[in-house]
């Protein structure tokens, strides 16, 4: 179902959960994460193998459905769309970018084909679809590979038509998991920069899930992924623009409260203070403190 158009974060997750059923066991991939990003951000998301974050990627992609909680991207309703909604959701509101390049992109089909087709799938008329084609591709500085299959083109290229094709039906949201992680160092950063430039000139909103430091070192928000909750926030000073390829000035590090006043700490501060089992909570002069109950 859909949502009625509000000021605000436009994609918001609240005590999410999602199980899966595996033979006779139970696997809790998400446990009550929570995220909410502004409309035109750009952010990043890390994690280790297992935190949750693809789980979390693949119901904002609407190619699963979560268990439990509260998930809105737009106008959009995740945990209670119909068939024809989620449809209508994958073609028009997102544009999704895999990490594996040969997903992205039909190998019979050409640069220029590729990027037409989510556009024809939706109806859109001939003369719109030849201009929006080239278009894209002169964006991501391919206009004169448009006729070339993916397997006459670099990892990079393939990557750069894949962004084309995401955006076709010039969708609010774009999702990357794990853009930069089949390219060299030269090639990735190329990529970044075509990621900033279609949020500077589009206006797309972007989450970007990744293990690349020179990724989540250059946005203004980095959230990390835990056992399934989202576990800490670290925000930089600077636009995505120009934290690129910059350094790490004004940069704060924060614990992140869930909705149920949950937060997570880190273990090894946990293990600093001996705290295994049971804690003390005080408050003293604004200040919270913990302490081992053993």
């Amino acid at each position: 179902m859909t949502v009625s158009e509000n000021e605000g974060p436009y994609l918001v997750c609240s005590g999410l959960f999602k199980i899966y059923k595996v033979a006779d066991l139970e696997v809790v991939a998400l446990r009550g994460l929570e995220l909410s990003v502004n409309p035109g951000e750009v952010i990043a998301v890390v994690g280790a193998s297992g935190s949750g974050k693809s789980t979390m990627l693949n119901i904002l992609a609407g190619y699963d459905t979560p268990s439990a909680g509260t998930v809105r991207v737009g106008r959009f309703d995740l945990l209670h769309m119909t068939n024809k909604e989620v449809v209508e959701y994958r073609r028009q509101e997102v544009g999704f970018i895999w990490q594996e390049t040969s997903r992205n992109l039909f190998p019979y089909l050409t640069a220029y084909e590729n990027v037409e087709l989510p556009m024809l799938l939706t109806g859109v008329p001939a003369r719109t679809r030849r201009e929006r084609s080239n278009e894209l591709l002169e964006i991501v500085g391919l206009g004169h590979r448009h006729g070339h299959r993916p397997a006459q083109l670099s990892g990079g290229e393939q990557q750069r038509v894949a962004i084309a094709v995401a955006l076709a039906n010039r969708p609010p949201l774009l999702l990357a998991d794990e853009p930069t992680g089949e390219l060299d160092e030269e090639t990735a950063a190329e990529v970044l920069d075509l990621l900033n430039n279609v949020n500077q000139e589009l206006g797309t909103t972007i989450v970007i899930v990744t293990h690349d430091p020179a990724i989540s070192t250059s946005v203004g928000r980095a959230i990390a992924i835990r056992d399934g909750k989202t576990s800490t926030e670290t925000t930089r000073a600077v636009s995505f623009e120009k934290a690129i390829g910059g350094d790490a000035r004004d940069v704060e590090e924060f614990l992140l409260v869930d909705s149920s006043g949950s937060v997570q700490i880190p273990r090894e501060v946990l293990d600093q203070l001996s705290i295994r089992r049971r804690v003390r909570l005080g408050v003293n002069e604004g200040r919270v403190t913990l302490e081992s109950g053993e």
